[in-house]
């Protein structure tokens, strides 16, 4: 028994990788294409998206909504999990990004189970709100902009069913969230600074944080 974490240094990581589910081909070809991206690095970890899936089908999860699409990797692999009949609603504002993703989902013959909502997430959550879609998502991951994180939050314990799960990527900051803001920080470190204290105290859900990618928070609603 050990009360510490060993390091994840690059090699531990590629040999977890090694021992876990293989990647699927259109994962890896995604992840392949996103490493000579610029923008790459706000991709999931695929270490993430291997545990959202896992638990996608310990919960036998139907409807999933995502909030941050990118170039399409955790889309897709939860696509590739779901049931035949599994729905995901995606939201996203980068055309660019998105047509990646979109092309992404043909090619790994999912696209028939995702619908694409180009806007404000707010704005869709907002829409599946009055649409009386609440109650009606097994799983929801937001990794979009951070400082709207509390708002996004909020929607989206409203549309999970209880019992549901909500993923929150990004939580840690690059570890920035350890130290006070100064003056001139940008919005998302108060901000998730004191978004994350509040969940142990939020009577609604069951919060843990893991130490994937920049910190992977789980909220199962109750």
């Amino acid at each position: 028994m050990s009360i510490t974490a060993t390091a994840a240094t690059p090699d531990l990581l590629a040999y977890l990788r090694r021992i876990g589910e293989p990647e699927h081909p259109a994962l890896a070809a995604i992840r392949a294409a996103n490493t000579g991206h610029r923008m790459g690095k706000m991709a999931v970890a695929p270490e993430q998206a291997a545990l959202l899936t896992w638990l996608a089908r310990l919960i036998r999860a139907e409807n999933y909504l995502e909030i941050g699409v990118f170039t399409g990797y955790s889309s897709t692999a939860m696509a590739l999990t779901l049931p035949p009949h599994g729905r995901i609603t995606a939201c996203d504002i980068n055309a660019g990004f998105t047509e990646l993703a979109q092309t992404a989902w043909q090619q790994a013959g999912v696209a028939d189970k995702i619908t694409l909502h180009l806007q404000p997430a707010l704005f869709t959550l907002d829409e599946l709100i009055a649409e009386g879609k609440s109650g009606s998502f097994d799983m929801a991951f937001i990794d979009a902009d951070k400082p709207p994180t509390p708002h996004y939050y909020e929607r989206c314990l409203q549309l999970v069913r209880p019992g549901g799960i909500i993923a929150i990527d990004n939580i840690l900051l690059g570890g920035r969230v350890l130290h006070d803001a100064p003056p001139n920080a940008p919005q998302a470190w108060p901000v998730l600074q004191a978004f994350n204290a509040a969940l142990p105290h939020d009577r609604r859900i069951i919060p843990i944080t893991l130490p994937l990618g920049d910190g992977l928070t789980l909220l199962q609603k109750r």
